[in-house]
């Protein structure tokens, strides 16, 4: 029997200007319905954004690179799951309102008939995604005992 992974734990993101990054994740992970703390870690700050399934941390980079390039070997994206199409586009306005930029809301059918999303990247490049709760995801939850494969 193998052992089910039920949900991402923690995430940590390593920024080059933790000044800057907290700046912008305030504000997004606030929109979003996270919380924050900090802690520190082998002598360095960390921010950590949490909400009830999972933890996002910044952690400072101790060396100078270039901002993030997706076609490097690493993390290309990372989604953020909302309940509703409605909500894709709330989100979509209220960043556009803090001016934060953001891809305009728009349905995406060559990803899922009914896939919603907009994309924004943070201040090192890194490129993110806020995207609806879609029907193969919600059946996929409800019911992956009865799903063959």
């Amino acid at each position: 029997m193998v052992t089910e992974v039920i949900g991402i734990d923690h995430i940590y993101i390593t920024v080059s200007d933790m000044t800057r990054s907290e700046v912008f994740y305030d504000l997004v992970m606030t929109e979003l319905g996270f919380r924050k703390n900090s802690f520190v870690l082998n002598h360095a700050g960390h921010i950590q954004y949490y909400n009830r399934q999972f933890g996002y941390v910044l952690r400072p980079s101790n060396e100078d690179t270039p901002n993030y390039n997706s076609y490097h070997t690493g993390l290309h994206h990372l989604c953020f799951r909302v309940q509703s199409v409605e909500d894709v586009y709330s989100v979509a306005k209220r960043f556009a309102d803090m001016g934060i930029y953001c891809s305009e809301p728009k349905r995406y059918p060559e990803y899922a008939e009914d896939y919603y999303a907009v994309f924004f990247e943070d201040p090192d490049g890194i490129r993110l995604e806020v995207t609806n709760y879609r029907k193969e995801r919600i059946e996929r939850a409800l019911y992956w005992d009865k799903i063959e494969t």
